[in-house]
């Protein structure tokens, strides 16, 4: 029996900033025993390489909107015409087990979860400037120009929303801002 008490971490940015890179990093470069990475659920369609389990769990419009009338979703949102959200579930179960688990999870819906849980660790994820947070939608070279545009269009007010977290964190340097994240949800671990 694991005697650690479980966090729940709310990892959450605009589209573009990195957060998907900044985990990848911590967890090939650091001891992430304790971690587990919650996948959400969407209705979007897979990009080229995703798996469904693996990347997200891939579901119909229909299987979703029958997860959200059981209640079985800690969160969800529709975000550019698709719906993404959190199975309850799982995130339940590894909590009991004394893991740290991450929900990496867009702006609107982790501001849910923050209100929900207020003992969670909020981390925001901040791009160095909306010029840079473009450019690297760009690049991503995986979204349609309107897709593109939309994003955006929506990040200044995703971006308000960081004051709704405990931290945030400038990613204008994949090394330092992974070493951040991760200093952060170890010190929180220590506390509780």
């Amino acid at each position: 029996m694991n005697d650690k008490k479980g966090l729940l971490v709310v990892f959450s940015a605009p589209s573009g900033c990195g957060k998907d890179t900044i985990l990848q990093t911590i967890f090939q470069n650091k001891n992430c025993e304790d971690f587990v990475l919650s996948r959400s659920m969407t209705t979007r369609a897979p990009r080229s390489g995703e798996q469904n389990g693996v990347d997200y769990y891939f579901v119909t419009r229909e299987e979703f909107e029958q997860k959200i009338a059981a209640g079985r979703l800690i969160e969800f949102a529709e975000y550019s015409g698709n719906y993404y959200g959190t199975p309850k579930d799982p995130v339940e179960a590894w909590l009991a087990q004394g893991k740290i688990v991450i929900l990496e999870i867009e702006v609107q819906g982790a501001s849910k979860v923050v209100r929900a849980y207020p003992e969670a660790l909020s981390i925001f994820i901040l791009p160095p400037s909306l010029e840079e947070l473009e450019r690297r939608l760009r690049l991503r070279n995986t979204d349609s120009e309107e897709t593109i545009a939309r994003r955006i269009a929506l990040a200044p007010g995703e971006i308000a929303k960081s004051s709704e977290f405990k931290h945030c964190v400038v990613n204008d340097d994949l090394t330092r801002a992974s070493e951040e994240v991760y200093q952060l949800i170890i010190s929180e671990r220590e506390h509780i």
